[in-house]
């Protein structure tokens, strides 16, 4: 009789990279179950707790967060319960139950003013309340358990939720400009390479093909300003069909303030992953041409044009 599958706590279940999590092609010894916050609430530490110490888990990964960078700067209390209480409580879970986590980050743990780009001891020092509610959500998984794996990632990307290239598209069809920032730079990353690299780092863990606990950095390969990203969207998109594209103007920083400051500077150093675990990230313009390939559909192109004469 076959063994059976090794259980697999996934917490979030609609978000960009718990939605990737769920399309992933996933090894047959591993059986995942998704929670999102209307089964389990990061807010409510206690249940966190139970949902772990019952579950009968082989692993869990926290794909949940709360991701709101500018409303974060209001919704103080809020994002900490999420980003940092609720980490806190599935780390304290794990340790206990003898379990590997593996939890995601970001970026904005940093502050940006390093002009290479960051590696996993660099010190953190975020410039917003989300980034420092992520920051010690990273610390409270460290002091939590050394059976760790926190992935920080740069720049999401999907066909799902709330992220850039969506929101250019959108604007795009209601503008002739945009004005996109140019003096910030960062590895855009495809909340499916994300799902992929994850699905890759437990598989060894459970295996024994590898104990590579503590922090790791992954996003796409190469770095680009946000304009620089949205100009390839269009130039990609326009190849899908998408008219008419609009003209994307270079402005800096400083001519687009906003509630949270953003790191100057994102662009994370992958070595790490690359030779803990052999995950080398594909360029994210690839993978910014799959997210394109689900969001700009001929039909739909064809339908403006007709609509716009």
């Amino acid at each position: 009789m076959a063994p059976e599958p090794a259980k697999v706590l996934v917490v979030g279940r609609s978000g960009q990279v718990a939605s990737a999590l769920r399309a992933a092609a996933w090894p047959g010894f591993l059986a995942l179950e998704w929670r999102g916050r209307e089964s389990l609430d990061l807010r409510r530490p206690e249940a966190v707790a139970e949902a772990v110490r019952t579950g009968g888990w082989a692993a869990v990964i926290n794909a949940a967060a709360y991701t709101q960078v500018d409303r974060a700067e209001t919704e103080r209390e809020d994002a900490w319960a999420v980003n940092r209480n609720g980490p806190a409580a599935l780390a304290e879970s794990c340790g206990r139950a003898g379990i590997p986590l593996i939890h995601l980050s970001t970026d904005y743990a940093f502050d940006g003013t390093k002009a290479e780009a960051y590696v996993e001891t660099d010190a953190v020092n975020p410039a917003s309340f989300y980034g420092l509610s992520k920051a010690e959500g990273e610390a409270a998984v460290r002091d939590g358990t050394a059976a760790h794996v926190i992935v920080r990632t740069s720049w999401v990307f999907s066909p799902v939720g709330t992220n850039f290239v969506k929101t250019m598209l959108r604007l795009g069809r209601e503008r002739k400009e945009l004005r996109i920032v140019d003096d910030q730079r960062g590895r855009p990353t495809a909340a499916a390479d994300i799902a992929d690299a994850v699905s890759r780092i437990l598989a060894a863990l459970l295996t024994g093909k590898s104990d590579g606990f503590g922090t790791f950095h992954f996003a796409g390969a190469g770095a680009t300003s946000w304009h620089g990203f949205a100009r390839e969207i269009f130039r990609q998109a326009a190849l899908r069909g998408f008219a008419p594209v609009p003209a994307v103007t270079a402005i800096p920083t400083s001519a687009y303030p906003t509630p949270a400051r953003r790191p100057i500077n994102s662009v994370l150093d992958t070595t790490r992953i690359e030779r803990v675990y052999g995950i080398v990230p594909r360029r994210w313009e690839d993978a910014l041409g799959e997210t394109l390939d689900a969001l700009v559909r001929p039909a739909e192109s064809t339908a403006r044009k007709e609509v716009m004469r």
